[in-house]
């Protein structure tokens, strides 16, 4: 008997994310289908630096730095205006 595996729902945006954090939320969610997501204002509330901790399948088999250019390369408008980005991939 053959049992077909559950498709795992991308994570919805938490409801204590400011317009900023759920931004940047639903941009890396659309791009990479993420089945973790985690982002946070480090910046005191003012918006200019972010940790974003994010596990998604289009990660697997890559290096590192290639992860984080993915992330980067989503989020190249909103980093221009930010001092840093504090990035986990998996």
């Amino acid at each position: 008997r053959i049992q077909a595996a559950a498709a795992v729902q991308a994570p919805e945006p938490p409801d204590y994310l400011d317009d900023k954090e759920r931004g940047i939320f639903l941009r890396l969610r659309e791009a990479l289908d993420p089945v973790a997501l985690e982002v946070q204002d480090i910046s005191g509330g003012c918006g200019s630096m972010y940790a974003v901790a994010i596990t998604a399948e289009a990660f697997r088999g890559l290096p590192v730095i290639k992860q984080h250019r993915l992330v980067n390369d989503i989020l190249k408008s909103d980093i221009k205006e930010w001092h840093g980005i504090q990035l986990r991939t998996k």
